[in-house]
């Protein structure tokens, strides 16, 4: 049963919404005044919130304001009834997230509608989410276990072999195998440094003082952030040959430690995902009051779909490709250049090639660069 809350400081409207609600099959909830509007909406968390705008105290403007501001009631579907037409009254609701307007006085079919509309629309949000919520934990499932085991598997194998070889104590043998346990163990701990990493980024995303934070981040020569990265990268895939470099400086918002993040991540899914001796190309340019860096490969490619479901735990044909990594790169990327006011775009034609385009702001001209 769905439950609708009524706030409307006029009894004769108030009872007969109510009446006309339950006898529908909903469950009616009703306030006469905003504040207390305000409070047991945060206590019930009902489905849906009818709400009249000019009310004594605390009006309709300053309720929707305040539920929009708990973390309860952020996204209950919301609904105004009011008595104006005006356009500048509809706009400043809907400007504060309202959902839609009755304007009084309405009939019972088309308050009906309405609720009906707001309703079916969140069901069919949640339902968007769980589905999401669904596949994330499927990924999760899937693809953790294999990627912890495989590094955990090289540790393992390689003491054993120590154990085996150590009467014969051949040095240049026990150095080989210290490389791959060093190797492995680095794969394990980049694994859960984003793992960790991006559980922390999904956080700050709903935690205003650190968003503030953010605001004094510079990275003043983003070029040599690029190209240091970009080198090292193909030095570490054995792909040092592919590798086309054609960046350009300037300062941008964003801290060097982030940038350099994000574009590690990118390029290595670029050289991941593409085969050896075809072009890896790194571009960057200004664009107005942004910077612009693009990562193009010539590989597997994404289809618009893959595109669109990018996210944290999601590996793209797997099964195909028996690639390392549980998709997490492009995820961490895209979410720390969006904590800038920035965005992560995507072009791929499926097996022939895909460009990743990193945007990020540009930061206020420094004093001595507008005298230039």
């Amino acid at each position: 049963m769905k439950t609708v809350f009524i706030i409307d400081d006029d009894h004769l409207v108030r009872e007969s919404i109510q009446y006309l609600l339950e006898s529908e099959g909903f469950r009616v909830i009703a306030a006469d005044c905003g504040e207390t509007g305000i409070k047991l909406a945060v206590e019930t968390q009902p489905d849906l919130v009818l709400c009249d705008v000019q009310m004594p105290g605390i009006d309709g403007y300053e309720v929707l304001a305040a539920l929009r501001d708990s973390p309860v009631t952020a996204v209950t579907p919301f609904i105004f009834l009011t008595g104006r037409s005006d356009k500048s009254d509809l706009r400043q609701g809907m400007n504060l997230g309202a959902d839609d307007y009755l304007t009084k006085p309405f009939s019972a079919k088309e308050l009906l509608a309405a609720v009906d509309s707001r309703l079916a629309r969140q069901e069919k949000v949640r339902s968007q989410s769980q589905q999401q919520l669904t596949d994330l934990r499927q990924n999760i499932a899937l693809s953790l276990p294999h990627e912890l085991k495989t590094p955990l598997t090289g540790i393992f194998t390689s003491v054993e072999l120590l154990r085996v070889i150590a009467n014969e104590s051949d040095p240049a043998e026990i150095l080989d195998i210290a490389d791959t346990i060093e190797t492995s163990a680095q794969k394990l701990y980049r694994l859960t440094q984003n793992f960790l990493l991006y559980a922390r980024l999904e956080v700050a995303v709903h935690d205003p003082e650190y968003l503030e934070s953010l605001q004094d981040d510079l990275t003043m020569q983003p070029e040599l952030v690029i190209s240091n990265t970009a080198l090292e990268i193909a030095k570490r895939t054995e792909r040092s040959a592919d590798l086309c470099l054609e960046v350009q400086g300037t300062t941008i918002a964003i801290s060097t430690f982030d940038l350099e993040k994000a574009i590690a991540e990118v390029l290595d899914n670029a050289f991941k995902f593409s085969p050896p001796r075809t072009p890896v190309i790194v571009t960057s340019s200004i664009e107005a009051d942004f910077y612009q860096i693009k990562v193009k490969n010539y590989g597997y490619g994404m289809t618009a779909q893959q595109i669109a479901d990018l996210g944290g735990y999601m590996q793209f044909n797997r099964k195909f490709y028996e690639q390392q990594g549980v998709g997490l790169g492009l995820a961490i990327a895209k979410r720390l250049v969006e904590l800038r006011n920035g965005y992560l775009k995507i072009q791929s034609i499926p097996y022939e090639t895909t460009t990743v385009e990193l945007t990020i702001p540009r930061a206020p001209l420094l004093p001595s660069e507008l005298l230039q």
